[in-house]
């Protein structure tokens, strides 16, 4: 499941989530975070009952993408069980997401 996540539900969507989660934080006009959607896509129709998806546009949350100190995009946390067990910064393939949340 691909879910927009915001200040307001990050909580519920992310820390919550009884599946391991992908928090994108990226924004439109950003080509690679559009390359890194492409796969998010895939991903969510292979792995979508195992895992959830979640984006945060960084430019309608400004406050949370500062809240997590983010800098370039796009950024990518992997959480667990409500905790952040991984961070990447760029592009990743298929196969490089799962082995942050050892699905693989």
């Amino acid at each position: 499941m691909i879910v927009n996540v915001t200040k307001d539900t990050f909580r519920q969507e992310v820390l919550e989530s009884g599946k391991p989660v992908i928090v994108d934080f990226w924004a439109t006009w950003c080509g690679p975070c559009q390359m890194q959607a492409r796969i998010f896509e895939e991903l969510e129709k292979t792995e979508g009952d195992k895992i959830k998806i979640c984006k945060v546009n960084v430019d309608e949350n400004e406050e949370l993408a500062g809240q997590f100190g983010i800098e370039s995009i796009p950024t990518l946390l992997f959480y667990k069980n409500g905790n952040q067990i991984g961070e990447a910064v760029g592009v990743r393939p298929r196969g490089s997401l799962l082995a942050y949340l050892d699905m693989q």
